[in-house]
């Protein structure tokens, strides 16, 4: 027995303990009936209020971790049939109070407030145990993360995927000139549809690989690559043909942004990015405006995404364009030797090894 267990037991003093394990599990009731109109919800503020209470009552602080150890034994003794009370689990309830409440006693509008709250219960509880885990105590890129979950219909593996890719870092914050030369809001929505650096970790490539293979390969994972984009674009097409004049003139890739009702061309370089680079992208943003936008649409954005760029030579760029551009580079994690197929065995060598296999077998039966 514990040096806690034994105080607990002992001493007269402990009777708020007592009391106070009496309430949650009268709590706990009122939950599971909340749980059968809304599960999560109810849960969800379940555990809002056992980390307040834990806070408020600093046992955590008197006893360390052999609290939980405590309170998770009591807990299950009194609620048998119930799940999520183990030491682990009670923890989290603790970091998700003290994560989430220094934002809440900073808003001052109730209306505010009560969309906060309503924010965090629309969340699935094992969403809100890796945000917690990667997020520590950053409060605000918790909410970061929590909002998306919620805009995107993210699933666990799509928000864990974004939680190693660094998102919250990484949204909204590539070189442009959507701030000039668009209207206040679409300038700020234009913006945050943007990421640099953008994620290819969902790409296996080769080292030395040419751009086409790049392109190949993003086409090849599209679904993954409109992820990696954002919510609201679909793909238009690649090498997307437009007439203009005597000419014939190819997109890398087009798509049509939905939320901000516009057409989209990303170009992608494998280089270093160059100043060249941003007359040839505002051509074709012009020409789109002119062959394919319609008065419904807002003005096409051009994006282009490099393997490396010097910031101040891409701002200088941008400031010579009048079309609304953007510049982010993008990483690769997973290459190979470029020789790695030539290490490979063909099709005719597999199935000649096959066959050598076959034969020794039969002459061994015999």
């Amino acid at each position: 027995m514990s040096k806690l267990d034994e105080l607990i037991n002992k001493e007269s003093d402990f009777s708020e303990y007592k009391g106070w394990l009496k309430e949650l599990k009268n709590r706990y009731r009122e939950a599971q009936i909340k749980a059968s109109v809304a599960v999560n919800a109810g849960l969800l503020e379940y555990y809002w209020h056992l980390g307040e209470d834990i806070e408020k009552k600093s046992f955590a602080n008197m006893y360390g971790s052999a609290f939980f150890d405590r309170l998770s034994k009591d807990l299950k003794k009194e609620l048998e049939e119930a799940q999520g009370f183990s030491p682990v689990n009670l923890r989290y309830t603790y970091r998700f109070y003290m994560l989430y409440n220094p934002i809440l006693q900073q808003l001052v509008e109730e209306s505010e407030k009560n969309s906060l709250v309503e924010c965090l219960k629309r969340v699935p509880w094992g969403h809100h145990q890796r945000i917690i885990d990667k997020c520590k105590n950053e409060s605000k890129k918790a909410l970061f993360y929590i909002r998306k979950t919620i805009e995107n219909h993210w699933s666990r593996n799509v928000l864990l995927n974004f939680l190693d890719t660094n998102l919250y870092e990484r949204e909204g914050k590539a070189v442009s000139n959507f701030q000039n030369l668009l209207p206040p809001v679409q300038g700020e929505l234009a913006q945050q549809m943007t990421k640099d650096p953008y994620s290819f970790d969902f790409l296996t490539m080769r080292e030395k690989y040419e751009e086409k293979e790049l392109k190949d390969a993003l086409i090849a994972n599209i679904e993954k690559f409109l992820l990696e984009l954002g919510k609201g674009f679909a793909y238009m097409g690649r090498e997307y043909r437009l007439q203009i004049g005597n000419t014939e003139q190819f997109l890398d890739m087009l798509f049509y942004n939905t939320n901000l009702r516009c057409y989209v061309v990303i170009e992608i370089k494998t280089g270093q990015f160059e100043a060249s680079n941003i007359g040839q992208l505002g051509t074709y943003v012009t020409a789109v405006n002119h062959i394919l936008k319609t008065e419904n649409d807002n003005p096409t954005l051009g994006l282009l995404i490099c393997k490396e760029k010097d910031n101040v030579l891409a701002k200088f760029s941008l400031e010579s364009s009048r079309e609304p551009l953007a510049i982010s580079e993008y990483e690769l994690s997973k290459l190979y030797p470029a020789d790695f197929k030539s290490s490979l065995p063909t099709i005719q060598e597999i199935e000649s090894g096959i066959k050598e296999l076959l034969q020794k077998d039969d002459g061994a039966e015999k």
